[in-house]
């Protein structure tokens, strides 16, 4: 555990525990319908890659409770989204892309009416063959951008003279998003043509811009509110906009306050997904496994639109390296287009399908030269001083991973299991065990600098209670919580005495979206930032009254302190208020040292990198594919930590969704373009079951040497990574059911059906 914890004023529950536990905690699908209130309900494409002739909504308008329908006829502004390709319609059509496209809404007296008129809808189209790999579209000429490439020094030329070289290919899955709460939106119009929209989104701003930009009105006539949303993992980042600009198109059109709330299976129809990816590899290597050269052609699956495809894609290329110095490579990315949901964030944003392919040459680097693939990856590590360049010109001036993986090896007696295994395999002839310990290095910030910037407001009471107002969201990540203490820390007063108040465009103009891991690290240094000037207001008011500086007032245990007497906080804020002191800030905050060229890709994308490392062992069913995860260790870095209990809760929840990702969440597509698991019942996210039954979790003690707030580093993406330690031993696994040293192929997700192939394959 971290023994560097701050402050007690930090340590207390998630900020809404209490409510959650009982019941109490509110989502947009809770709140109290304004009188007149509609329910929407999207008319949604059967076809992928299909024509539209002529749409038939007779028998939609006679259903009974339906008050009328919106198309694209019914947008004011411009009939596409305001996205940053511009690139995707409102309402489909004439051209329908997938399967769940939405086409208009149906407008009811309550939610049920309105979906089951939805049903009713008629549609006469002419149907081809739709693009449903990328490897289809790759040869179809068919991409939503322009491919991107990447290179440093020769790697052909270091492939050609290396002593050793390697190909491969990987297909990786995708994965749903599976938030507990799916997406909605209320959209309640105000006086003057200004509108109140509830969205569950990870990013307030941006429904703010695409309602706007819908409606044709300027942005301040928007107001966007998220008290908090039921998960999100990045399928609230973008997509929550659709809900909103849908809500409020019908808002608009009737007159009347919109609620849309999507049930579970038209969500997975509708929305998009984390990116498959098609990986296409060469590496050359020395006798110790050393990376020569890499070259590496990456395909992804980015649906029909281009979304957040782009940046996903680059940041699959910035983590290619993961944790290794490469000194010549090549890298071309394409941006494949497809018909079907336009995928878009998840947890991780294009990371995890880079350092997968890396960690899967380096284990197929290992078992060609019969070495441990550990050593493997300790001679290929970044340097200290040499060695220590990412590929777009980053140094790596914080490396811990040597030592942070030899302790979580020496903790979890790698050496010794190694062994052990070895001998338990060549004793056991249907129940074969794995081992693989693999690091993590991801780059923490915004690949986009201009979203590297955030605001927050602290206003303090007469009372002494203070409230925070900041520009993220919370999702159950415990944003709140953390951003609350940090107030609290800076005005000496307990945790429980800071409440924040919901995300507001309002409150925060222009905020950037609660992703890429930077939650904590952008609002709580905003509102640290404001709360100091709070704190500053108060302090030099106070030493005027004493007589002495306002260096010497001390905040601390919920008084305010001078040399002269000391005084209860709210004694001095009352004080203060009678000599008309300013009692409220806001705060503001840029992430220093950041610069990008996105036309080179090259510069300091991120501000520093978060660490880890994970050892899974695994034992699997030679005769059936079917395994079990036995036990899990990991270390992690999350600098140092400003909620031990919270970034613990992370660490567990990252690595059992990338758990999930790789090894049991299986999206299918049938040959006409439909998901078939669109439910529970046909989509496994893991359980408890699923999860190792030894789970060890470990915090890496060392403050983040950047000036990050508090010294902590982000843990919402990182820990999701560890997982492809499962995956790594799974392979190891197999590897020794099969003679030789050629390469392991297991795409993900690493069903037991695709084991047992593995096993299998000739």
């Amino acid at each position: 555990m971290n023994t560097n914890a701050p402050t007690a004023s930090t340590h207390r529950f998630h900020e809404s525990a209490n409510a959650q536990v009982q019941g109490r905690a509110s989502y947009i699908d809770d709140l109290p319908l304004v009188e007149g209130t509609l329910h929407a309900a999207p008319l949604m494409s059967p076809l992928a890659n299909a024509q539209l002739i002529a749409m038939d909504l007779e028998a939609v308008l006679a259903a009974p409770g339906v008050v009328g329908t919106v198309t694209a006829q019914d947008i004011p502004g411009d009939p596409l989204l305001a996205t940053f390709v511009h690139d995707e319609p409102i309402f489909a059509g004439p051209q329908l892309m997938h399967v769940g496209q939405v086409m208009g809404l149906v407008l009811g007296d309550s939610h049920t009416q309105a979906r089951h008129a939805a049903r009713q809808m008629r549609l006469q189209t002419t149907q081809a063959t739709p693009l449903l790999h990328a490897r289809e579209a790759m040869q179809a000429g068919s991409f939503v951008l322009p491919k991107v490439t990447v290179q440093r020094g020769d790697a052909t030329a270091a492939l050609n003279a290396a002593p050793h070289q390697l190909q491969g290919s990987l297909e990786i899955g995708g994965q749903e998003h599976f938030y507990l709460e799916s997406q909605i939106a209320y959209a309640i119009p105000q006086e003057n043509g200004h509108w109140l929209i509830h969205s569950g989104t990870q990013h307030p701003g941006e429904v703010q811009h695409w309602v706007a930009h819908a409606l044709h009105i300027p942005l301040s006539q928007v107001r966007v509110v998220c008290r908090r949303m039921g998960g999100g993992f990045g399928g609230k980042e973008t997509q929550a906009g659709h809900l909103a600009v849908w809500a409020a198109l019908a808002a608009h059109k009737f007159g009347r306050p919109v609620k849309m709330r999507l049930d579970r299976g038209d969500d997975i129809l509708i929305t998009g997904k984390r990116h498959p990816f098609s990986h296409d590899w060469q590496v050359g290597f020395d006798a110790q496994g050393r990376v020569l050269g890499l070259d590496s052609v990456q395909l992804a699956h980015c649906g029909h639109s281009a979304d957040l495809s782009g940046p996903v894609a680059d940041r699959a290329i910035f983590h290619t390296d993961n944790a290794y110095y490469l000194s010549d490579l090549h890298i071309a990315s394409h941006r494949c287009k497809t018909h079907t949901q336009s995928h878009t964030a998840f947890r991780g944003f294009g990371g995890p399908q880079g350092v997968l392919l890396i960690e899967t040459v380096m284990g197929d680097i290992a078992r060609h030269l019969g070495l441990d693939a550990l050593d493997v990856r300790l001679v290929n590590l970044y340097g200290l001083g040499e060695r220590d360049t990412t590929p777009y010109g980053m140094k790596v001036e914080d490396n811990i991973l040597h030592p942070l993986m030899t302790q979580l090896a020496e903790r979890c007696d790698y050496r010794a299991r190694r062994q052990n295994i070895t001998d338990w395999n060549a004793q056991h002839s249907v129940i074969k065990k794995g081992l693989a310990l693999t690091p993590v290095k991801f780059g923490i910030s915004f690949t986009a600098t201009q979203f590297n910037q955030a605001g927050a407001v602290v206003s303090v009471y007469t009372d002494g209670s203070v409230r925070v107002n900041h520009g993220g969201t919370e999702m159950g990540q415990g944003l709140h919580t953390k951003v609350c203490g940090l107030v609290a820390r800076v005005l000496g007063l307990p945790a429980a005495q800071v409440h924040a108040s919901a995300s507001d465009t309002d409150q925060v103009a222009n905020a950037s979206a609660t992703a890429a891991s930077s939650g904590t690290d952008l609002n709580g240094r905003a509102a640290e930032n404001a709360a100091l000037q709070v704190r500053h207001n108060i302090a030099s008011c106070i030493a005027k009254l004493d007589n002495c500086s306002a260096e010497a007032v001390l905040f601390e245990g919920g008084q305010v302190i001078t040399p002269v007497r000391q005084r209860s906080f709210p004694e001095a804020v009352q004080y203060a208020y009678g000599q008309r002191v300013q009692l409220w800030s806001d705060g503001f905050y840029a992430t220093p040292k950041i610069h990008y060229d996105r036309t080179t890709l090259t510069g300091r994308p991120f501000y520093y990198f978060a660490y880890g490392a994970a050892c899974s062992e695994v034992a699997i069913d030679t005769l059936t594919g079917e395994y079990r995860v036995l036990r899990t260790d990991i270390l992690h870095d999350v600098g140092h930590s400003l909620h031990p209990e919270i970034d613990i809760g992370q660490i567990e929840g990252g690595f059992a969704q990338g758990l999930g990702w790789l090894t049991t969440e299986e999206l299918v597509w049938n040959a006409k373009g439909e998901l078939l698991t669109k439910g529970a019942s046909t989509y496994k996210i893991p359980t408890a079951a699923d999860m190792p039954a030894q789970l060890n979790i470990e915090l890496w003690h060392e403050a983040n040497v950047e000036g990050n707030v508090g010294g902590s580093k982000a843990v919402g993406e990182p820990p999701f990574m560890l997982a492809i330690s499962v995956v790594e031993a799974l392979r190891d696994a197999i590897g020794v059911t099969r003679p030789g040293s050629t390469p392991i192929r297991l795409n993900t997700p690493a069903t037991p059906e695709r084991v047992l192939n593995a096993i299998l394959a000739p």
